[in-house]
């Protein structure tokens, strides 16, 4: 009778650690989900960049550093590979487009270009998608991190290999920007 107690309380227990070892691993699968909505996103401000770099070359042709500040942003950040590689790239990316955004307002001309108009409105869809899906992204790694993190999972968290993951939040130079009071010209 004792026997059959103690292989009842361990196939209880194989059972809830296999239950929360695939708890974590749906966790884990679904942040890699989340972050493959962006990707889709970022791919297509990728494809955006090169075009609006293109309109605003004909206006600032003296703005060649600017220019190529977000043109080298964007290849660092097509040439990321890891997701903490791509959230590094992008932050730089969306830096280089706000100095970019910045530098635009000193030319009214380019400012009503329609073609211009068109691509700026585009990046500003790219950008609100963007937005959406790194809400997403960070919920589902704020969920996995507690998984991790959190008693028992914890142990079977450092036991199986699951570690803490980064969100996707602005970087310390956007911060500092956001942070900032709006200067108004009139």
């Amino acid at each position: 009778m004792a026997v059959l107690i103690v292989v009842g309380i361990l196939v209880i227990l194989v059972l809830w650690v296999v239950s929360l070892y695939n708890s974590l691993v749906r966790l884990r699968n679904r942040r890699q989900n989340a972050f493959a909505d962006i990707d889709v996103q970022l791919r297509q401000r990728h494809d955006l960049v090169p075009q609006l770099v293109e309109t605003v070359k004909g206006y600032a042709s003296h703005e060649k550093e600017l220019l190529l500040k977000v043109t080298e942003a964007r290849t660092a950040a097509m040439a990321a590979t890891s997701i903490d590689g791509k959230i590094v790239a992008e932050q730089q990316l969306t830096a280089a487009l706000q100095g970019l955004k910045v530098q635009v307002e000193a030319y009214p001309d380019l400012k009503a270009n329609q073609n211009f108009l068109q691509l700026q409105e585009e990046l500003s869809d790219i950008e609100n998608k963007l937005a959406a899906s790194r809400r997403f992204f960070n919920g589902a790694t704020t969920e996995y991190n507690n998984a991790v993190e959190s008693f028992p999972g914890n142990l079977i968290a450092r036991n199986f290999g699951f570690s803490r993951e980064i969100m996707f939040d602005l970087g310390t130079d956007s911060r500092k920007q956001m942070e900032e009071p709006p200067k108004i010209q009139f």
